[in-house]
């Protein structure tokens, strides 16, 4: 480690605040029946309904998505035995991959103990607390002792993952490695340098898969595991005893499909790799420095496929791939053990999910890099938000066909519908719409359609079955990126394409285009040309002709320009006088929806009235009850600025035009969002409860508030959403990404319904 990235881990150790983690209530402690509700005496009921049927301990109190990350600091990474204390900053990092990555919570617990059985005693003791534990940088064998031990003595999940987590991992990679050459894992000969928990799990579940026992040699700093030898030797590395005159690594490495590295650094020898069957594979996973450095067997055998544990080089084996998936899996079920059949089923998960196209998300942090399942793509990366709905089923699953879960998931459809969501911010908020987008699949135009996100997002909506794509680009350039994008789409079956330069249409375009524009100023050659060179203006025609039925646009490009064909040839709703724009903001505290944003700098009171309508229109597609509030700098007539008279005759026009409508106004936003606040300044308001919908005075204030909540709370955005076109259009930022481009395709399928 470099003093500059051991200083600057210091500091992110120490500042703001020392560690990693902190404690968070989840219920409001804002006064006396909240307090009396939390503990004394409410409290009781909650003991009272445990004491009655423990099960339900899940149900009242943390315990269901709460695990305990355990060591001892007898072997701590690669810094060894540096004892319980030392191996805090690692086990809270474990606690924040968990949190981050499955959304569990963990608490770390370091115990200052060597003995197995009285470490055992100490875990048991304490096991009431958790819904399942995570044993960590523990030495072998005491970890065999204690996770045996543990999982008789418990009817929590209990796993080892330094041993189990690596297996799934390296299975999963050893699966997908083999697909890649073509070979079966029955027929193939798999050598391992090291012997130790890590090794000697990650050989159980192969064999477990499939390969054969007597197929397997084993090395350690003693040598070949071989039948009668006694040193360094004990009853689990005993099962892999060969009767064999090899002796050595090197003479092991004889006519093996697969090296298996969990040792030491440089053992390897790249002169050895040239006895290796055709097209081997190399894990060289000891880190930092692996067995043999990549390059090094890349240079002896380029047939080979390698792998590391290294973030630096392709194909990293790392065990948070699977740790807080199978875990998650797990509590969600109420499984009383990890089995087997659910690790299996986490590595066919991990395989499956690798050789699926990946995502804009995954690739943005890799540093852009292309990802295509193949040599160098065998295993998914850490940052895949798809992990969590792959695994995590997966692994319920097993343990109800198993028979180990005590919560068995009725609807696993739904189950990982709702892990989309814990991942995808907006997935609970977007749910309705994508339900009612698979209804009847429409077809949406993109005027973008050579953009690689928008081919991404093309593949999800045929995927999700939420549209039927129709791309505005160059055949060529849109099929090669496809195939280097490593996409499943078949253009002409899944989409269609068409060619601004090649259109056969082209003629009954413009004229379509011109009849729209004459009147805004366009000679029939300007209506040709500008059919003919750009894209939004093809679309919009499209969506006017009926040859579509929404459209998406706005990922190159300023927002005005492609607003300004929107109005143009596609024009607004009959009945409406201008188009507006909402975002939405996703935020733990709920979904915000605030305009106009985008679209109108200074709206009047009937304009504002207008668009509170719209907005409210949109919210309930939502699936949502708007609740209206009509924002400004005065509370109720406190003041008589322009600004705020526009808003409180804004609420006298929607009063008298919706009078169902929740909505009060003018005042401060935060009386909008506490309804004490609000009641108690204002005790006549019909608006009850919290505001949904913020109604801003104009769109510096729109664009400024959402803008802000997106940063400091935190927020995911969805939009800008268009609304009051006579069809259905989007005009997004150049900065969307897939998921907010599939957000938007499904609001645009579903806006006419």
């Amino acid at each position: 480690m470099s003093e500059d990235l051991y200083q600057s881990a210091l500091a992110y150790h120490r500042d703001p605040k020392p560690g990693k983690l902190e404690i968070k209530a989840t219920k409001p402690l804002a006064n006396q029946r909240d307090l009396a509700l939390a503990y004394s005496p409410g409290v009781a009921a909650a003991c009272r309904e445990i004491v009655r049927d423990p099960q339900v301990a899940s149900d009242y109190t943390l315990r269901g998505n709460l695990v305990a990350v355990i060591t001892n600091g007898t072997a701590v990474l690669g810094l060894g035995d540096i004892g319980a204390l030392a191996a805090k900053p690692v086990m809270e990092g474990k606690a924040v991959l968990f949190k981050q990555f499955a959304d569990i919570d963990v608490f770390d617990i370091e115990v200052d103990e060597r003995d197995p059985q009285r470490f055992v005693e100490t875990v048991v003791g304490l096991a009431p607390t958790f819904g399942a534990i995570n044993l960590e940088d523990i030495k072998a064998p005491d970890c065999f002792v204690i996770e045996e031990a543990l999982k008789q003595r418990l009817d929590i999940p209990v796993l080892h993952d330094d041993q189990h987590g690596t297996a799934i991992v390296v299975c999963a990679a050893v699966l997908n490695g083999l697909r890649v050459v073509g070979k079966e894992i029955g027929r193939v000969h798999l050598v391992t340098a090291g012997a130790g928990a890590a090794a000697l799990a990650c050989l159980n579940l192969l064999v477990e898969l499939g390969l054969p026992l007597e197929n397997i040699t084993v090395t350690d700093i003693a040598g070949v595991v071989y039948t009668g030898r006694v040193e360094e030797m004990d009853p689990y590395k005993a099962r892999f005893a060969r009767d064999t005159a090899q002796r050595t690594l090197a003479e092991a490495l004889e006519g093996a499909d697969i090296f298996l590295g969990l040792s030491a650094g440089g053992v390897v020898k790249p002169e050895w790799l040239a006895q290796m069957a055709a097209k081997p594979m190399i894990l060289a996973l000891a880190n930092p420095v692996p067995e043999i450095m990549p390059e090094q067997a890349k240079a002896a055998r380029p047939d080979a496929i390698i792998a590391t544990g290294r973030t630096d080089f392709p194909n990293q084996v790392n065990n948070v791939l699977c740790f807080p998936f199978i875990f998650r899996g797990a509590l969600d079920c109420g499984a009383r053990e990890i089995n087997y059949a659910m690790k299996i089923a986490c590595v066919r998960a991990i395989a499956e999910l690798a050789q699926a196209e990946t995502t804009d998300i995954v690739r943005t942090a890799y540093g852009g890099m292309s990802l295509r399942f193949g040599p160098e793509y065998l295993i998914p990366k850490p940052f895949d938000p798809r992990l969590m709905e792959y695994l995590a089923p997966a692994v319920a699953r097993a343990a109800m066909e198993s028979g180990v879960a005590t919560r068995p998931i009725e609807d696993l459809i739904a189950y990982r519908q709702s892990l989309q969501n814990r991942v995808f911010r907006t997935g609970l908020t977007m749910k309705p719409v994508f339900d009612l987008a698979r209804e009847e699949v429409r077809r949406v135009v993109y005027a973008e359609g050579e953009q690689r996100r928008v081919l991404e997002v093309a593949q999800q909506a045929v995927t999700q079955g939420v549209a039927r794509p129709i791309l505005i680009g160059r055949p060529r350039v849109i099929e090669e990126r496809i195939a280097e994008l490593g996409l499943r789409l078949r253009p002409g079956t899944d989409v269609e394409l068409l060619d601004p330069g090649d259109n056969p249409s082209f003629e009954a375009h413009c004229a379509a285009f011109y009849a729209c524009t004459k009147r805004q100023g366009y000679t029939p050659a300007e209506a040709r040309e500008t059919v003919r060179r750009d894209a939004t203006a093809l679309a919009a025609t499209l969506l006017r002709t009926d040859e579509a039925d929404a459209m998406i646009c706005g990922t190159v490009g300023r927002y005005l320009r492609h607003l300004r064909y929107v109005e143009e040839v596609i024009g607004k709703t009959p009945g409406v006088h201008r188009l507006t724009s909402m975002n939405a903001v996703v935020m733990h505290a709920g979904t915000l929806f605030i305009a106009d944003t985008y679209v109108q700098e200074d709206p009047n009171a009937e304009d504002l009235a207008e668009i509170s309508r719209l907005c409210a229109q949109q919210v309930r597609r939502f699936g949502i009850e708007p609740k209206v509030a009509l924002l400004s700098h005065s509370n109720f007539g406190s003041h008589d600025t322009p600004s705020a008279a526009k808003m409180r005759d804004a609420l006298r026009l929607l009063r008298g035009l919706e009078p169902e409508l929740e909505v009060e106004g003018e005042m401060h936003a935060n009386l909008a969002l506490e309804a004490g606040l609000r009641l108690a300044r204002f005790p006549d308001s019909r608006l009850t409860g919290r505001a949904n919908l913020l109604i801003m005075p104009n769109q510096d204030a729109a664009n400024i508030a959402f803008n802000l909540l997106q940063v400091l709370g935190e927020g995911t955005v969805i939009g800008p959403i268009l609304l009051g076109a006579a069809k259905p259009v989007h005009i997004v930022t150049p900065s969307a990404g897939v998921r907010a481009l599939l957000n938007m395709t499904a609001l645009a399928a579903v806006q006419r319904r």
